[in-house]
């Protein structure tokens, strides 16, 4: 067995939503000699499985060559028998508003049944409808090639990266416009999609949907989340980036997660019927070529 090292420290914990945590000469197993004070943040938030941390600061950290004694995880998959099935998306309707002053759906006929008998026998009729829209209407799905000219449109993204998957849903404290690495530490997120859920979705269609203060989830817990090996990312917000002024138009966290191949689903709703895990989670568009974007069904199989 190679050398083993752990660290000690003492840790002050801010929480979200009130309250806060202290520790003195807490020990943890760490994979090297060496560790930032924000990656033993991170461990720490993980190995305890704390919720709404809003801030941990390390102190009196001592590098220890010591053997690993074990650390807990966060339990994510359950299993029962039965299952239930829960709606992620907001319905699709003529002229409704998605992005504020971006182009509305218009749904209309192309073959209307009356039109239709002169084509069928008596008593046989068809409906064909005819729907013109951008293709980031109502809750859709983000390939590669949204962000990136060279990226999988919706046509070559794997379907095990949409379909089926293992969720998890990280809660955001009421009030958070940044979702940051430190409220994702206590995920286990490897191979799962990961839902934020904000509750923005409650302004879906409204002027405030767009508003400054949306939430959105930072560059820096993208970047965590591809380096833990997400395979899909979504959020019930109007984006996973921040939209205000401030922003300056940039976009670090669909950069950073469509560059590494990992979809991003936007404007979901429902969330807050979903448990914590337990769930399989699927959001997949039409194979359309030479498209980055398109509207998904959503939706979640929760174990009973």
């Amino acid at each position: 067995m190679g050398t083993q090292w752990r660290v000690q420290f003492d840790a002050e914990v801010r929480f979200a939503n009130g309250g806060g945590l202290r520790t003195e000469g807490f020990r943890l197993d760490i994979p090297g000699r060496e560790i930032s004070d924000e990656d033993l943040a991170a461990l720490f938030v993980r190995h305890l499985g704390l919720l709404m941390v809003a801030q941990v600061r390390i102190s009196a950290k001592t590098i220890i060559e010591e053997p690993h004694k074990g650390g807990r995880g966060v339990a994510v998959d359950g299993s029962g028998a039965g299952r239930r099935l829960v709606e992620l998306s907001h319905v699709i309707s003529d002229g409704m508003t998605t992005l504020p002053g971006w182009p509305a759906p218009r749904i209309g006929d192309w073959l209307t049944f009356a039109a239709s008998r002169a084509n069928y026998a008596p008593g046989t009729e068809f409906h064909v409808a005819r729907i013109d829209m951008i293709a980031n209407t109502g809750t859709y799905l983000d390939t590669p090639a949204h962000r990136w000219s060279d990226g999988d449109d919706l046509a070559r993204v794997p379907l095990d990266r949409l379909a089926d998957l293992p969720g998890v849903v990280v809660r955001v404290p009421a009030g958070t416009r940044a979702v940051d690495r430190l409220l994702l530490a206590p995920y286990e997120v490897a191979g799962r999609a990961v839902l934020l859920h904000t509750g923005w979705d409650a302004h879906f269609g409204t002027e405030r949907y767009g508003a400054p203060e949306a939430p959105h989830l930072t560059g820096d817990a993208a970047q965590a989340l591809v380096d833990a090996g997400a395979a899909l990312v979504g959020i019930d917000s109007i984006n996973i980036d921040d939209m205000s002024p401030a922003a300056g138009g940039q976009r670090p966290t669909h950069s950073t997660l469509l560059a590494a191949g990992i979809p991003i689903v936007e404007h979901l709703t429902g969330l807050d019927a979903l448990p914590p895990s337990g769930f399989r989670f699927t959001a997949a568009p039409p194979m359309v070529a030479g498209m980055g974007t398109f509207p998904v069904r959503a939706f979640a199989v929760v174990d009973a």
